[in-house]
């Protein structure tokens, strides 16, 4: 990824072939609709496994090579699929857990809870348990965490469910550290921020890279990041001019929190119908202005490892808005 110093120009999608129109709309569905969900089998909670084989074949684990899969049914009665995702020459810290994907696929459908989750944790997706730790810490950032139903069967054993209030006993939980009535992961939140007049006029030539700037702001708007209060977001292209978009997601344990391409990266593997990372050929990523963590070193080396070999990057940086930022507090309280 070269430095750009006319960043439009690196907005220019290579000539590909279109992609074979014959694949099966839902080979690659992550959503669905509770009458869909019922015509694969779905009809109830305890149903959630008849998924899980379609969710494995869709995860990356080219290094790892360990497939996970997950279903959820979120408090709106759609189900939805997570994978794992492994990035090919970069550690297996960066990977997506299956988890990660679902939570943060439910967050880019304006999701507010979810309900009941079922892990897969062998490789034939017979049998299911408890996530791993991380994944468990992940989900605590949750309103409803306590009561989401986690989903448990062996070859010998029938299906069982036990809440997370009952997984995890003693849980290091965000109401340890946030103030009350801080809006939690899948709630309703605006940071309130915009663009600076400089940034505001910046890639703006090309109707895409336009939507690109703003689509990454609206991005930094959802992110949650309540600990370090360094609010982020990501708007990928891809080379057919599709956009994508993700936020930062923060962990009050620190470590198990997504950053905002991973984010990106759940869209771009939901709804890119199987298109390999190279096709990834531009995006912008818009942080804070002097928040205490930085994104843009961690999304430049992905998106150089991952992505097209000329993709375009840029930063912009953001301020909060402190009129919208009165008007939010007053409208929360």
């Amino acid at each position: 990824m070269a430095e750009q110093p006319n960043f439009s120009s690196y907005f220019q999608p290579p000539n590909t072939k279109p992609q074979n129109a014959t694949i099966a709309k839902d080979q690659y569905k992550f959503v669905f609709t509770a009458n869909e969900a019922a015509s694969q089998g779905v009809t109830e909670p305890k149903r959630l496994p008849v998924l899980i084989k379609k969710a494995m074949s869709l995860a990356r684990a080219p290094i790892s090579t360990y497939k996970v899969g997950a279903v959820g049914r979120a408090s709106s009665g759609r189900v939805y699929l997570g994978v794992n995702v492994d990035f090919p020459g970069l550690p297996l810290h960066h990977s997506i857990h299956a988890e990660q994907f679902l939570v943060a696929n439910l967050a880019l459908n304006s999701e507010e809870g979810l309900r009941h989750l079922a892990v897969a944790v062998s490789t034939d997706g017979i049998e299911f348990g408890t996530p791993c730790g991380h994944c468990c810490q992940f989900l605590l950032e949750i309103s409803n965490a306590p009561d989401i139903k986690i989903l448990s069967r062996s070859k010998h054993v029938e299906v069982s469910f036990a809440s997370l209030r009952c997984l995890l006993t003693d849980r290091f939980t965000p109401n340890r550290i946030l103030p009350n009535g801080t809006p939690l992961l899948l709630e309703k939140r605006d940071n309130c921020l915009s663009l600076s007049s400089s940034a505001s006029g910046e890639i703006c030539s090309e109707s895409y890279s336009y939507r690109l700037k703003w689509t990454a702001l609206e991005a930094a708007n959802n992110s949650f990041s309540p600990y370090t209060d360094s609010p982020s977001g990501v708007a990928l292209l891809d080379d057919e001019w599709n956009v994508y978009r993700g936020w930062y997601i923060e962990s009050v344990a620190s470590n198990p929190s997504l950053g905002p391409v991973q984010a990106a990266l759940v869209d771009f593997v939901a709804r890119g119908r199987g298109k390999g990372f190279d096709k990834i050929v531009g995006a912008v990523l818009v942080e804070k202005n002097g928040a205490r963590v930085s994104q843009e070193g961690t999304a430049k080396m992905l998106l150089e490892t991952i992505a097209y070999p000329n993709c375009g990057f840029k930063v912009l940086h953001c301020y909060v808005d402190a009129l919208k930022n009165v008007k939010n507090v007053g409208l929360r309280y």
